[in-house]
């Protein structure tokens, strides 16, 4: 683990130097991130100017929830979203070159692209949670404090894993960036509202298949003391974690399974 580490901090402090030789087009980027990001919560802002609740949530509810889910995943776009240039590198056969190097191929494809730029996301999404924190009507009790950082990093933990798996399917349908995209984009942009405002098949679907509902919805409802709409198990809100690991195994095993099941293009 601790040469994986140093492989990948020697790979993506490279790239992030040769990013800060363009300091004027890094600043620009990392804050185009940042207000394209906002108007994802602006689009929120503007359904709750057209009513006072959504699915019983107010909108500094919401607002939490948005930014949990969103930090969460703006860190694991900062760090595993490189996995969208898989199916370039399989597709060109430049996976060839990852395959014959001693080092992990998850690692080198992760650091392939590090762009640190991609950080203005994080800066809008920890703006949010730190003014939905004061207005949403948190009671602050050591669990809770507990639960708030424990919350961000399961829920980096789950998207993370989402990433690793969705890249594991380029090694069957070669062209699926928009396969991962679906995925990843698109369920950060399911977790950014209440579970309960959708069907039933989604709701399993976010819950039972594609674990989102673990990255902020569970674990809002206890931060907000709010009973769980669905009456689940008591402890879900606290099974993020544990949801995480299990996830990033099954993640794991599927990237395994992708590597040994790649065949050169022979270019």
């Amino acid at each position: 683990m601790v040469e994986t580490l140093r492989i990948y901090r020697t790979l993506a402090g490279a790239r992030l130097r040769s990013d800060l030789q363009y300091r004027a087009s890094f600043a620009m980027f990392a804050l185009s991130q940042a207000v394209v990001t906002a108007l994802d919560f602006a689009a929120i802002a503007v359904i709750f100017g057209q009513v006072p609740r959504l699915a019983g949530w107010t909108f500094g509810e919401v607002a939490l929830l948005y930014g949990i889910g969103s930090l969460a995943f703006g860190l694991s776009d900062l760090f595993m979203s490189q996995v969208e240039l898989l199916p370039e590198l399989v597709r060109t056969g430049a996976f060839d070159r990852i395959m014959i190097r001693p080092a992990g191929s998850l690692v080198q494809v992760l650091a392939e692209d590090f762009a640190l730029r991609r950080a203005g996301k994080l800066v809008q999404s920890t703006a949010v949670l730190v003014v939905a924190l004061r207005i949403s009507g948190v009671h602050w009790t050591a669990g809770r404090i507990v639960m708030l950082p424990v919350a961000v990093i399961a829920g980096f933990g789950i998207y993370s894993a989402l990433w690793v798996f969705s890249g594991a399917v380029t090694f069957v349908l070669l062209d699926s960036r928009e396969v991962i995209n679906s995925f990843t984009y698109g369920g950060n942009f399911l977790g950014q509202y209440p579970l309960n405002i959708y069907g039933a098949w989604l709701r399993r679907m976010l819950a039972f298949v594609v674990p989102l509902a673990f990255t902020a919805f569970y674990p809002s409802l206890y931060l907000l003391d709010r009973p769980d709409p669905f009456h689940g198990p008591w402890f879900l809100p606290f099974a993020s974690p544990v949801v995480a690991v299990v996830f990033a195994i099954v993640a794991a095993m599927a990237w395994r399974a992708g590597v040994r099941r790649y065949r050169s293009t022979g270019s």
